[in-house]
């Protein structure tokens, strides 16, 4: 499973990273790097819990982050 990490910088300087895969994972973070670390972090709880509850279990065995 590859994820799109799309990634802007907001007006005020923070940055805001999505996975465009997963709808609602969203992060914002004081740099680029920040912003990526923190929208992985939450693409990996959100795969876990899918993961556990059953759904998309053969598509789990690769993940790999994309940036855009």
């Amino acid at each position: 499973m590859n994820l799109t990490i799309e990634l802007e910088q907001e007006d005020d300087g923070r940055w805001i990273a999505e996975v465009v895969d997963l709808p609602g994972v969203l992060a914002y973070g004081q740099s680029r790097e920040d912003a990526m670390a923190r929208v992985k972090a939450l693409a990996l709880r959100v795969l876990a819990d899918r993961l556990e509850q059953g759904e998309n279990a053969t598509e789990l065995d690769h993940v790999a982050f994309l940036a855009a």
